[in-house]
């Protein structure tokens, strides 16, 4: 972590992103209370709590595991903090009450963990949060452990009950469609420092440089290789499109393009992501409907040079020049 700061606005999502040992779960830490920074400050709500205690700055939490008590039932594991903090027995009822109904589990109240299904679990973890009634909630990589349905299952249903309640989220993921479907403001990260802040919108189309544009979007950002030394050229896959290189006349052969080998294919059902060979370097081009080019094939990528993005070479950082012929 190096001068990391950052600032979330009152009553948003915003979602810390980054790959593996980025720097993001320790953020999330700091802003818990569970490390202490070596120097500057953490505020919530306008009131300095560095040296406050985890319990003392009104967060609530949410796990990667979902940290259930196994000998207790769903209904005892929600209402576990109220219990610990003497909140009496009819406060706890009604908030139970509400809160199970509020994320579907008024049927389950009786059961244990190990009879819930991994979604189940998580929803217990998240409305042990929820009953807390805390303003800001704290989400490290909670969805991790569940399956691809269950993943966005759960997405929507967080980003449902963070706009309901109006509760400030700040929830952890290396997972970029996490970020883009359900954040306000996400905050990249990458070795230690912020990358790029911004709406998911903002981050996809004006990335600040080649680490967030191959980071953000799937696939990645196509970088090749600019006629102007010491560039690259940046295009979306979806904006590539792709013809036989047989029936392009030489003379229409656009220069913004480039000519390359097939080199495979996957079919998504919607759309298609075809992956050529062009000398030493590679391209993704992401089309609509069933592939129409088989591996192996010769083929001319072509993009509209208004689409492109250049960005230095050495730095990686974005920079503004006029789009080539």
């Amino acid at each position: 972590m190096d001068a990391v700061s950052i600032e979330i606005e009152t009553g948003t999502l915003s979602v810390l992103l980054g790959p593996s040992g980025c720097g993001k779960s320790t953020c999330l830490r700091l802003i818990a209370g569970l490390e202490m920074p070596d120097s500057g400050t953490v505020s919530i709500g306008g009131k300095n709590v560095t040296d406050h205690a985890p319990a003392e700055r009104h967060l609530a939490m949410v796990f990667q595991s979902y940290a259930l008590f196994p000998h207790l039932s769903v209904a005892e594991n929600i209402i576990f903090g109220l219990r610990v903090r003497g909140v009496d027995a009819v406060s706890r009822q009604r908030r139970l009450a509400d809160v199970a109904q509020l994320v579907g589990l008024s049927g389950h109240l009786d059961r244990r963990p190990a009879q819930l299904s991994g979604g189940q679990r998580q929803r217990v973890a998240l409305a042990r949060a929820i009953i807390s009634e805390k303003p800001v909630c704290l989400m490290d990589e909670p969805l991790s452990n569940l399956d691809a349905q269950l993943r966005h299952e759960m997405r929507l249903e967080i980003r449902a009950l963070q706009q309901r309640l109006g509760i400030t989220m700040v929830y952890v993921t290396h997972d970029q469609t996490e970020a883009m479907t359900m954040a306000d403001t996400i905050i990249l990260m990458r070795d230690g420092k912020v990358e790029q802040t911004g709406s998911p919108a903002e981050l996809y189309g004006n990335p600040a440089s080649t680490f967030v544009a191959t980071f953000i979007g799937q696939p990645a950002m196509n970088l090749v290789a600019s006629p102007r030394t010491g560039y690259l050229r940046g295009v979306r896959p979806e904006k590539v499109t792709l013809e036989h290189f047989s029936s392009v006349p030489s003379g229409d052969r656009r220069e913004s393009g480039v000519e390359g080998i097939i080199e495979s294919v996957e079919y998504l059902g919607a759309d298609s992501v075809i992956t050529l060979r062009a000398g030493a370097e590679t391209l993704a081009a992401r089309l609509p409907g069933a592939p129409t080019f088989s591996v192996g094939q010769s083929v001319a990528a072509n993009w509209h040079s208004s689409d492109e993005y250049f960005f230095d070479a050495a730095s990686g950082r974005r920079v503004n020049l006029p789009s080539t012929p």
